[in-house]
């Protein structure tokens, strides 16, 4: 179980935090971070794209939202994608 979770909207010029192209999240564990990208299938799996922005090498921007901004991207990307998806934290 992580102990810290940053969720981080992915928007460029033609997207929003309310309606961002994509949602990625940091995992904090005991043993260092764990990055990963949400899927359209609503699973998580691994990403470089943090590591990648901190570094200057993404053509998208990173916004760190809320827990609560995360779980209404999570809403919006069910309406957009079909209501297939399972909980923000599973």
């Amino acid at each position: 179980m992580p102990n810290k979770i940053t969720y981080y909207a992915v928007v460029n010029g033609h997207t929003t935090i309310d309606k961002p192209y994509g949602l990625v999240r940091r995992l904090e564990h005991d043993d260092g971070p764990e990055d990963e990208t949400l899927r359209k299938d609503f699973s998580w799996e691994f990403t470089p794209a943090i590591v990648e922005w901190k570094h200057g090498d993404l053509s998208y921007e990173l916004v760190e939202v809320s827990h609560e901004q995360a779980s209404k991207i999570l809403k919006y990307f069910r309406e957009k994608w079909g209501p297939f998806g399972q909980p923000l934290d599973a």
